[in-house]
């Protein structure tokens, strides 16, 4: 372990994975000005960076020191949805500064209570009348609130089976006691969808409502507005452990969280344009 908490052999395999698009190692020390020999003992875990050169590091990538030290598997899923690549590109855009400068407000506090991995629940626009459990996380990145989730759609020949996957990066806004949201699907790439949402305790336990709204580049997904509700379920990154329950039930399963049910209601109030 190091002095950010971090483990040496997460971090080596999440530059490997960050090198693999950057051409050459050698283009990305002789850019980040650390020594080629040095490097590649970070890139095997032998030697973990000093914080001044993680920072170098980080900043290079445009990412923050912690994220470097997630878990490799879901660093890949970040990286293989081109999160980091399209975030960074928004980062540079004028437009998008001058976005940011306006609707971030700081809020350490704020911060401090959503961070972390919700179970999220809605019903689906796919599999009509029953409830979608997929895994949500919020997590900050240098100045920024950032979150991603995932969808699993089971077969309907085999439920045992994962039909369809899907998984969305984006922002989140804290604004006047209230979370706003924007993502975009990383699979599939068509789709967009925005939210909002307050924060709720229920007989101890931490709930997020709101409503969310996408719409889609294609027909099998219409564009649609629903309820959500966000079951907080402690800090850190998803991890494959809260990805092994989603799915699609019945909206009498009694895994489904009875404060997400009573917000959700019977789904009828599902905005669906055909």
């Amino acid at each position: 372990m190091d002095q950010f908490g971090g483990n040496a052999a997460a971090l080596a395999a999440n530059l490997r994975t960050l090198c693999e698009g950057q051409g050459s190692i050698a283009a990305v020390c002789r850019k980040i000005n650390v020594n080629r020999q040095q490097f590649n003992k970070y890139l095997s875990g032998a030697h973990v960076p000093s914080a001044s050169n993680l920072r170098m590091i980080a900043n290079y990538f445009g990412l923050s020191v912690p994220i470097l030290f997630s878990d490799p598997d879901e660093f890949r899923t970040l990286v293989d949805g081109n999160f980091f690549h399209a975030m960074s590109t928004a980062r540079q855009l004028p437009e998008f500064s001058r976005f940011v400068s306006n609707m971030i407000v700081e809020n350490n506090s704020l911060d401090s209570d959503i961070l972390g991995v919700y179970d999220r629940y809605q019903f689906s626009s796919i599999y009509k009348g029953f409830v979608l459990r997929s895994a949500f996380c919020i997590y900050r990145n240098k100045e920024f609130l950032q979150h991603y989730y995932v969808e699993r759609f089971p077969s309907f020949d085999d439920p045992k089976k994962t039909e369809y996957v899907f998984k969305y990066y984006g922002f989140c806004f804290p604004v006047a006691d209230r979370i706003f949201t924007a993502d975009f699907e990383g699979i599939q790439r068509n789709e967009l969808t925005f939210g909002v949402y307050a924060q709720v305790k229920r007989n101890s336990k931490n709930f997020m409502f709101g409503i969310a709204s996408g719409i889609a580049a294609n027909m099998f997904r219409s564009p649609y507005s629903t309820k959500v509700a966000l079951h907080y379920r402690g800090p850190g990154l998803l991890k494959r452990e809260h990805l092994n329950n989603l799915t699609v039930m019945d909206r009498n399963d009694p895994s489904i969280p009875r404060e997400a049910l009573q917000y959700l209601g019977d789904g009828s109030d599902m905005i669906q344009m055909g």
